[in-house]
């Protein structure tokens, strides 16, 4: 299954901005089921300075700099995207990696084998998900036993947080508490993820934030609106002699072909989409829309 995906992100301001830095994660990640064909980044006014990276992540991070004055920014960037996740999806179904019970996971990760290096950093406190309130902790208890599956146990985790938040956009941003979004059980899927994270690192084991698009789909007989799809995040767990799976509380589903992944990290601050800083001395009004389209492969982007 291939996929366009644009995205656009607008920055209107009160005032002219003389000078704004910014960095972008905004191209899709290469993994298994997962490929990328093509990319464009457009960017108005055009970018005086331009350059690209990898961060420590992996993720490729594109630093930007405009130092003319505007009043307006746009953001596009414009992805194909081939997705066929099914060869993985099909081995959670055969049971392949429910077998290391949490005990197991704890051992090997102290043992440092395959993958258990690299894992190890996602228990570790990060930006956004610091000191875990008891009442968090006592909530996840409730899902991890030593003698239980890893994956039975995300699983649950998983069906548990559906059930128990409320999705409500506009409640929470970036500086929200942790403990807020809980104590209130509502939020977006940002807050689901970093609860879902909060609760495996706080028995040991490693979670990552998973930053990218779901595509959704419109009710049978009804036209998709343009920019109905979004930005999402989801959380990803790590099992011994398996490797990382994903789980998203959102929408109470392991992803497949519907979740493109963007970047990784370990958990909102290392991977917005856009972040900056500007010379301005007015307020400024941010929109953004996405629109996720199946495409073929003679439709590509530079064709």
């Amino acid at each position: 299954m291939i996929f366009r995906v644009i995205h656009k992100t607008s920055y209107k301001y009160d005032s002219y901005v003389g000078y704004c830095h910014n960095l972008a994660t905004l191209r899709p990640r290469d993994l298994p089921g997962q490929k990328l064909l093509d990319f464009k980044l457009n960017i108005g006014p055009v970018a005086s300075e331009l350059n690209e990276r990898v961060d420590f992540f992996g993720n490729y991070i594109t630093r930007f700099a405009i130092q003319e004055p505007h009043q307006e920014l746009i953001v596009t960037s414009e992805s194909l995207i081939e997705r066929d996740y099914q060869p993985i999806t099909s081995q959670y179904k055969s049971g392949a990696c429910k077998g290391p019970t949490m005990a197991d996971t704890l051992t090997s990760l102290q043992r440092l084998g395959e993958g258990s290096l690299d894992a190890n950093q996602y228990i570790l406190e990060s930006p956004l998900i610091r000191k875990i309130a008891p009442e968090i902790r006592a909530y996840s208890a409730e899902s991890f036993q030593l003698n239980r599956s890893v994956f039975d146990a995300a699983k649950e985790l998983m069906n548990r947080i559906y059930a128990d938040f409320q999705f409500v956009p506009g409640f929470s941003d970036v500086a929200t508490p942790l403990h807020t979004v809980f104590n209130e059980r509502k939020g977006v899927c940002q807050d689901f993820a970093q609860i879902a994270i909060a609760c495996l690192r706080a028995v040991g084991l490693p979670a990552k934030y998973m930053s990218g698009y779901i595509e959704t789909l419109p009710p049978e007989g009804q036209e998709k609106l343009v920019g109905a799809d979004a930005s999402h995040a989801w959380f990803a767990t790590f099992i011994p002699g398996f490797g990382w799976v994903d789980f998203d509380p959102t929408n109470n589903l392991i992803p497949e072909n519907q979740h493109l992944v963007v970047a990784w990290g370990r958990d909102y601050y290392d991977v917005p989409p856009l972040k900056g800083v500007i010379y301005s001395n007015g307020n400024n009004v941010m929109t953004v829309s996405v629109d996720i389209r199946e495409a073929e492969l003679d439709t590509l982007v530079n064709a």
